[in-house]
């Protein structure tokens, strides 16, 4: 299809109306892996709807590819390393508050009449947990638990935190769905290796997919069962990419491409694709662009619905996961983009529990490694150290494996990103620049590992 322009596809929408209600639609690490996309395995029809009756984004990215940091992002609208909010699972035990000038989105809303809810409980049959997992310190996040507790008359704003396909509980659920995804018929990229063990993983998450859709379906049918799908702007997104190795906790497309889904009955022109560049916080944008409220001064988002100079760069950032300290940051344009590793003396495999405990494809790489069964490019995994950059043609390399941070003939673009991405570190106050003490670590994390 065609895609349109952003202007046209936005023209009715900044046209005077009563505000909408508002929902926010998460699935925890969902990539694009899905029927709108074109993914030949999954089955996602209620997806796939919300992208034919309104927009469908294809270059989507978070600003780190890990929960926490990435939920305490678009929650305010500045990147998380602005607000100190950059370590996953940082700041419970301090009281740690966002800076001045710097507020939840939802409580953006509340202030301007709107009811806000983090819906635990779709209908009886369909809960969630609620996840919030901010790295500070707030109070009372949300109104209520449902939008069905506002008052008469009363717009709402809503998220649905579902957990799928995050591993957990969601990845057994899934396989007692009918029609699960053949693990034969899995393609895999050229850093995993084939084995059966893998293909099963990948696989598995591939049917923890089909069953978020299933609870989208759920969603949508109680909307339209209350009288509020047509007056319901919808966003559907992930919070983070794929929970496979190499995905979740990295700054390559599979650790930050995520989809978005844009469904305002209309606003939007049905069966619209957005293919320029577009941040998580954009979302955060426009929201309180739809909702009729001024963004402030300290935001780094901006509207999906306006037409704003497109982005031509795309930043992200990784910092400590649970027990294992890193610091790797990011830009991507259209079609370059370059990671700088500042901890090259340790190797990508460095211990990580959770990865350790949950991604079955670790174990395997490990062992193939060990008996010296893996290629140049899956051994680079399990070796001891990495490069301080990476350079990748992610037109030409989609699976970002050819580094070119060293070759000539591709200099100037990693001159020119280098330049943008030190700037960008030092215009957006990167608090990732101060290491955290070992002391906070320990405390945070007992199983943390020592701070260089």
């Amino acid at each position: 299809m065609k895609p349109i322009t952003r202007r046209a596809a936005f023209a009715i929408a900044l046209a005077p109306q009563s505000r909408p209600n508002i929902l926010w639609i998460l699935g925890d690490d969902l990539g694009p892996q899905l029927g709108c996309y074109g993914h030949p395995l999954v089955r996602t029809p209620n997806a796939d709807r919300i992208a034919a009756e309104g927009v469908r984004f294809t270059h989507c990215f978070t600003t780190a590819p890990v929960c926490s940091p990435s939920r305490s992002a678009w929650n305010t609208g500045v990147y998380q390393t602005t607000i100190g909010a950059h370590n996953h699972r940082s700041h419970r035990q301090d009281g740690y508050t966002l800076p001045e000038g710097v507020r939840l989105v939802s409580h953006r809303l509340h202030d301007a009449g709107y009811f806000t809810a983090n819906v635990t409980e779709i209908t009886p049959a369909l809960r969630t947990n609620g996840k919030t997992d901010f790295n500070f310190k707030v109070a009372k996040p949300f109104d209520g638990t449902h939008w069905n507790q506002r008052a008469p008359g009363q717009p709402f704003y809503a998220q649905i935190n579902f957990t799928a396909p995050h591993k957990g509980p969601q990845w057994p659920l899934a396989r007692k769905q009918p029609n699960l995804v053949d693990p034969a018929k899995v393609e895999l990229p050229p850093y995993y290796p084939d084995h059966p063990v893998i293909r099963d993983e990948v696989a598995n998450y591939l049917d923890a997919v089909n069953n978020w859709d299933r609870q989208v379906g759920v969603v949508l049918d109680q909307l339209k069962k209350d009288g509020l799908l047509d007056n319901t702007l919808i966003f559907v997104f992930g919070d983070n990419g794929r929970c496979l190795l190499r995905g979740k906790q990295w700054l390559y497309d599979a650790g930050t491409h995520i989809p978005l889904l844009v469904r305002w009955p209309g606003r939007i022109k049905p069966g619209t694709v957005r293919r320029d560049p577009v941040l998580s916080l954009d979302i955060t944008a426009a929201t309180l662009d739809a909702a009729g409220i001024e963004l402030p001064k300290l935001f780094h988002g901006q509207s999906l619905f306006k037409n704003t100079r497109p982005r031509t760069e795309i930043f992200t950032a990784r910092d400590r996961c649970d027990m294992t300290v890193d610091r790797i940051r990011a830009v991507r344009d259209a079609r370059y983009k370059l990671i700088h590793n500042f901890y090259p003396d340790r190797s990508y495999s460095q211990y990580n529990e959770y990865i350790k405990n949950s991604y079955p494809a670790l174990t395997v790489i490990q062992n193939l490694a060990k008996e010296g069964k893996l290629n140049e490019i899956q051994a680079r995994w399990v070796a001891p150290t990495r490069p301080e950059f990476e350079l990748y043609d992610h037109q030409a390399d989609p699976h970002e494996v050819n580094n070119l941070a060293a070759q000539p003939a591709h200099k100037k673009a990693f001159d020119r990103l280098k330049k943008r991405l030190d700037q960008w570190i030092v215009e957006t106050n990167d608090q990732g620049r101060v290491p955290e003490p070992a002391s906070v670590i320990a405390q945070e994390e007992p199983r943390a590992i020592s701070v260089k």
